[in-house]
C-alpha cells in the first residue's frame, strides 16, 4: 500500500462541508484516510479577487497508482459540483496530489511532488500538521523545514 498526501481546498458554497464531502467520497471509493489536518482559512493565491479559501490536507493509504488516483480526484471534484473556470479561479472544491510515496513524476497532466507546494502557505501549513517530518523527494527538506523557509522568506520580503 502506498501513502499519498492530498491537498483539499474550497472557496465557493459551504467551504467546510465541501472539504468534508470530498473526504467522504474518497473513502467511498476505497481510499483509506489515515490522517487529516485542521481546516485553515486562507487568502486566494494567484487570482486575489475571489472569496477566501478553506484548505486542509489528508494522508491516504491506497493501492491505486498515481494516474488512477488523479482520475478519482477529478471525479470527486465533479461530483461535488466543480466546473472549469480559469486558472487559479474560484472553485467548489480542488483536490491535488501533493506527494505520493517518494515518487518523482512529470507528465503532461500530473506532476508529483506538486510543483508549487513549497511556495504555498495554504499547502505547507496543513501538510506540516500531519506530516512534519515527511521529506520532499526533490528538495531533500522536510515539510516542516520547507514551511520554516517559506515563512522566513515571506517575513524578509515584507520588511522595508
Amino acid at each position: 500500500m502506498a501513502i499519498a498526501y492530498i491537498g483539499i481546498g474550497s472557496n465557493l458554497g459551504n467551504r467546510e462541508e465541501n472539504c468534508l464531502r470530498a473526504i467522504e467520497l474518497l473513502e467511498k471509493r476505497g481510499i483509506v484516510v489515515k490522517k487529516r489536518s485542521s481546516m485553515y482559512e486562507t487568502e486566494p493565491w494567484g487570482v486575489k479577487e475571489q472569496p477566501r479559501f478553506i484548505n486542509m490536507a489528508i494522508e491516504v493509504e491506497t493501492d491505486i497508482g498515481p494516474g488512477e488516483l488523479l482520475r478519482i480526484l477529478k471525479d470527486v471534484e465533479k461530483e461535488i459540483g466543480r466546473e472549469e473556470t480559469f486558472r487559479w479561479g474560484p472553485r467548489v472544491v480542488d483536490l491535488d496530489i501533493l506527494l505520493y510515496e517518494d515518487l518523482i513524476l512529470k507528465e503532461p497532466d500530473l506532476e508529483i511532488p506538486h510543483p508549487l507546494m513549497h511556495e504555498r502557505d495554504f499547502v505547507l501549513r496543513p501538510l506540516c500538521e500531519i506530516a512534519p517530518d515527511k521529506e520532499h523527494p526533490q528538495m531533500r527538506s522536510t515539510i516542516k523545514e520547507l514551511l520554516n523557509i517559506f515563512l522566513r522568506n515571506r517575513q524578509s520580503s515584507s520588511k522595508p
